[in-house]
């Protein structure tokens, strides 16, 4: 039986909130959204600076405390981007430390005599450093999408921070609270399915960034019986998947995700299936990133799956190579080596090219490459190599240049294997030229791999991959 063709799933307001804080504003600071011009930022902070200055104070009970982290909100919703910069600045200021306790206690910790006197200077240095900045943020508790709102501001913040290095204080004691407020022990690990409430379905529609839901009828396909998704979700955003991942059941591992994602294919019966295919993973929260929860998601969803179907062997993923024809772009226009003389005149010579040094990037250039078998041929194993070359051995300083292989690899799963023009989508051949990794998780391994890649760089790969680089 073909994947069913359904009616779309109805719809829910995915900016609900985002209005009602617009609409907040707009009734507390008539005209806050409109361009800047001359005083406007200047205004704003008058306005805001009453209310910072009432809440680093403490004054009032929590619902005095409620109603002026719902005005500070608004406000802060309501602005554009470089009146978040000036309030988030003038959070930094007015939430600093007392400059004077700092200076004390780091006078007493030069001068502590014994473990004692330094232990009692550390006391007061810590308290010193406990800026009223974390206070502050924890009022926002109070809201109902308090929780969401931080977590969009530290985006906000993210963003700044390039152009505003003054913030990065407030991003590390805003980290701090997030990574203790999203500790993986109050994370819900929760399967997606047709039935999930429809706020939820929607944002799995809008925060899926690696291959783009197109229609309901998509997302039907991709959480038929044949497939599974999981997210982590938080108590107080029980509507916001943080990360999730899309699964395919199948026997043996796909070699193109426009075949995995064909709307028009037989589902499979999950019973029979021996690979479960990770094709997607997405981080749901831009004010998240940098706070993992990839490592512990796939974890749990294994022995979920192991659980619920034992016949399964292999969990491998079929991802993206994003970086691969830029690097690749980049090192020909430069005329940097990227294969060894003999075999890029090898090539040239397949292909009655005169000049080896320019043979590999005027293939790439003749738009007909994919499906002219002559050009295609010879560019396989030419690609193939470089794109090996790219994943194991590109560095930036101590990372990969490969985003996805250093999640993977950092996860503890090992390089599996390379697919040719695994996805000939506009976005697959701009990103990779079709290339597509897979990378596999054995769950007695995933420990040895991460510590190993951690420790020295170890990058874990099959022969097949390895040969590659020969």
């Amino acid at each position: 039986m073909n994947r069913a063709v359904s009616t779309p799933h109805p719809l829910s307001a995915f900016e609900r909130m985002h209005h009602w804080w617009s609409r907040l504003a707009a009734s507390v600071f008539p005209g806050l959204g409109a361009p800047d011009s001359g005083g406007a930022t200047a205004r704003l902070a008058q306005q805001l600076k009453p209310l910072l200055e009432e809440s680093r104070a403490l004054r009032g009970g929590e619902a005095s405390a409620r109603d002026r982290a719902e005005r500070i909100a608004a406000i802060y919703r309501g602005a554009d981007t470089p009146q978040r910069a000036a309030i988030l600045n003038l959070i930094t200021r007015e939430f600093a430390p007392d400059r004077d306790q700092l200076e004390q206690a780091i006078a007493a910790i030069q001068v502590a005599g014994n473990d004692a006197e330094l232990s009692q200077a550390e006391a007061w240095l810590r308290v010193a450093l406990d800026a009223p900045r974390a206070r502050f943020f924890t009022q926002f508790n109070l809201l109902p999408e308090g929780v969401k709102f931080l977590v969009d501001l530290r985006a906000d913040l993210l963003a700044a921070l390039p152009q505003e290095p003054a913030l990065e204080v407030l991003r590390v004691e805003l980290d701090g609270l997030l990574e203790s407020w999203f500790d993986p022990g109050f994370l819900e690990l929760k399967r997606i399915t047709w039935n999930s409430p429809a706020l939820v379905l929607e944002k799995l529609m809008a925060y899926e960034a690696v291959h783009p839901i197109e229609s309901w009828n998509d997302l039907r396909n991709r959480l038929d019986t044949d497939r599974r998704c999981y997210a982590f979700f938080h108590p107080r955003l029980p509507n916001e998947p943080l990360i999730f991942v899309e699964i395919a059941l199948s026997k043996g591992l796909p070699a193109s995700v426009q075949l995995l994602l064909d709307q028009n294919a037989p589902v499979q019966d999950p019973r029979a299936a021996d690979t479960a295919v990770f094709y997607s993973i997405s981080n749901a929260q831009k004010g998240l990133r940098g706070i993992s929860f990839g490592n512990l998601l796939l974890k749990r969803v294994i022995e979920d799956l192991r659980r619920d179907l034992p016949r399964l062997q292999i969990f491998a993923t079929l991802s993206p190579v994003p970086g691969f024809r830029q690097w690749l772009d980049r090192a020909l226009a430069d005329g940097r080596a990227a294969l060894p003389e003999a075999e890029t005149a090898k090539f040239a010579q397949a292909l009655g090219h005169p000049d080896p040094r320019t043979a590999i990037a005027d293939a790439l250039a003749r738009p007909e490459w994919p499906t002219d078998a002559r050009f295609r041929g010879a560019l396989r194993e030419v690609l193939e190599k470089l794109c090996a070359r790219y994943l194991l051995r590109e560095k930036y300083g101590n990372q990969l240049l490969d985003p996805v292989a250093q999640f993977h690899l950092n996860n503890g799963a090992r390089v599996s294997q390379l697919f040719w023009l695994a996805d000939t989508s506009p976005r697959g051949m701009r990103q990779s030229y079709g290339l597509m990794a897979s990378y596999r998780y054995d769950l007695a391994e995933v420990d040895a791999n991460h510590d190993r890649f951690l420790r020295d760089g170890h990058i874990p790969a099959t022969r097949r991959v390895l040969r590659l680089l020969a």
